[in-house]
């Protein structure tokens, strides 16, 4: 068994009925080496205070419910060990995003700019007996962005987004990527054309916060590049 060691996790917290502005408070717990954030903060709210409020579900990197802000930086909880961390912890919620309670955000706003980019296929053609078959090349083109879990730690970490609460945010424009490049989907313009806009692809700025706060790994500017890219030959085709 892994020797336990004290860590300090020092929770910026607020409950709108309650406080007039946020605060820090602090706990002492002891965690092994691989206990992760989410374990902590488990064992804060089971064993020193029940009223710590966070989101979680699977636990395992999969649903995105425990995006929190950790050490300064946008991260999942139950995917960040303790022991990569110094023994002072400091977690907050999620950047511009309202606040229900402690560490957890409305994502209301998120998943609706979401929704504006038609997060679906769309295909007008009469359907097959079966599924509508993908050769593993043009698969292959999508795969990167069809992992996204849309936990929100790219949208929330970009400083556009920080200044805009109307712009689209790269989690939307990475979806947007994994429809108009699925060789099935046939709105890619009509979806192109909800993402041009000065709200949306031509008011990211290639920042690369969003590629440093995926927990998935997703290189996501690139993706947006080449959005801008397909945009741009668009553009030149129609003149």
């Amino acid at each position: 068994m892994s020797p336990s060691k004290l860590y300090l996790f020092k929770v910026k917290r607020y409950r709108p009925n309650l406080d007039d502005r946020p605060f820090w408070q602090s706990y002492e717990i002891s965690l092994s080496s691989f206990d992760r954030v989410l374990d902590g903060l488990i064992k804060i709210q089971d064993q020193l205070d029940p009223t710590l409020a966070f989101r979680k579900s699977c636990a395992h990197g999969i649903c995105g419910s425990c995006a929190m802000k950790i050490n300064g930086v946008n991260r999942l909880a139950c995917q960040t060990l303790v022991k990569d961390l110094p023994t002072l912890i400091e977690i907050e919620p999620l950047p511009k995003l309202p606040i229900i309670k402690d560490l957890v955000v409305d994502m209301s706003p998120f998943f609706e700019k979401y929704e504006k980019i038609l997060p679906y296929l769309i295909n007008n053609e009469p359907p097959p007996e079966r599924e509508r078959i993908q050769n593993p090349n043009d698969q292959e083109k999508i795969l990167e962005a069809i992992t996204c879990i849309q936990c929100g730690c790219c949208t929330t970490s970009c400083p556009t987004f920080w200044t805009n609460d109307k712009y689209l945010g790269p989690s939307s424009l990475l979806k947007a990527y994994r429809f108009i490049y699925d060789n099935r989907d046939n709105a890619s313009l009509e979806r192109l054309q909800k993402i041009i806009d000065e709200m949306g692809l031509l008011h990211c700025h290639l920042a690369l916060n969003c590629l440093k706060a995926c927990p998935k790994g997703i290189n996501i500017p690139a993706h947006i590049i080449k959005l801008k890219k397909f945009a741009l030959k668009k553009a030149l085709r129609r003149k």
